[in-house]
């Protein structure tokens, strides 16, 4: 426990001058595109050029790129994103009002990507270079090949337009009808996690089999013990250390993919959110987005190395 504490005080240290960095980046990113704040603010009302400077003064868009950088940490470190040049509401009101169902559908479609990987990889590598194996690779390298918005649109077109099993669109609370709520989500959860259920079904299988031709596996079953007790103590258990370092590298594509999948299936989430802002030319919210989204892609992969440590023991050693 005393290696596992000082390994995580160490990675937590690091995500200081990380999140500084990710900071840094969006505040330059977003001084220098061509959006301005004080013209969004005053959209569609042709302000004069002294309203347009006197916003500018008021909320320091005239000061010096440092000073404007050290208040905008400031006021992230107070809660503020900022204020919607369209709505003229708190763009952190925005953010957690949408931010829930997009990790709704982030999970989701993790947890999905993760019971796929495990059956079909696992059983690729049993049954290796046989027809389960084979069969199961040429899915997996369709389903690398297919990006995640086409296999959304095949997917309304042919079980919710064509068979009308699931809605088009749209978004249920599960508060409201938790029927309802698994409707609307599995063919957005589908869509998104099948390309990453692909990809980490051959990597699953390339480590089961590495683990499958070790010494102490044949050891095993030749003393009498059942292969499923073997695959299931001990192989899997060494065997997924690699998946799970890919697994949060795949965390921020679902995120990022959840932007597009959001906005096809009309899902008022963190997506629909930033394109609506990037539209209509709202730059508090596209940054507000952007880095929510880039903290939790963070925080997830922190607790990817958490989970690392428990399955991982040499890891807990070298500390």
């Amino acid at each position: 426990m005393v290696a596992i504490a000082r390994i995580l005080a160490r990675r937590i240290a690091l995500l200081v001058p990380l999140m500084l960095g990710i900071v840094l980046f969006v505040f330059l990113v977003m001084r220098f595109s061509d959006s301005d704040p004080a013209s969004a603010f005053f959209q569609g009302a042709n302000p004069t050029p002294e309203q347009l400077h006197d916003f500018r003064e008021q909320h320091g868009l005239n000061d010096p790129l440092p000073v404007r950088y050290a208040g905008f940490v400031g006021d992230l470190l107070h809660g503020d994103l900022g204020i919607s040049a369209l709505t003229r509401q708190p763009v952190v009101d925005q953010v957690t009002t949408a931010l829930p169902l997009t990790l709704q559908l982030t999970f989701l479609g993790l947890g999905i990507a993760v019971v796929l990987s495990l059956v079909f990889g696992v059983t690729a590598a049993i049954y290796r270079d046989r027809p389960p194996d084979q069969l199961i690779r040429v899915v997996s390298l369709t389903g690398v090949a297919a990006p995640g918005f086409w296999l959304a649109l095949l997917m309304i077109q042919y079980l919710a337009v064509g068979q009308g099993w699931f809605p088009t669109g749209g978004y249920v609370n599960p508060g409201d009808s938790l029927s309802g709520w698994l409707k609307t989500m599995t063919l957005p959860a589908f869509a998104l996690s099948l390309p990453v259920a692909a990809q980490l079904t051959r990597i699953v299988r390339t480590a089961v089999v590495e683990e499958l031709d070790k010494d102490y596996v044949r050891t095993a079953i030749g003393s009498g013990l059942p292969p499923v007790v073997v695959v299931g103590r001990n192989v899997l258990r060494n065997a997924l250390i690699n998946p799970l370092t890919v697994l949060g590298l795949r965390v921020g594509y679902l995120l990022g993919g959840a932007v597009v999948i959001e906005t096809i299936f009309s899902l008022p989430g963190m997506g629909k959110l930033m394109i609506e802002a990037v539209r209509n030319g709202d730059p508090a919210v596209v940054q507000g987005v952007v880095l929510t989204t880039a903290v939790g892609f963070v925080v997830v992969n922190l607790v990817i190395d958490i989970l690392h440590l428990l399955v991982n023991p040499r890891l807990r050693s070298a500390a």
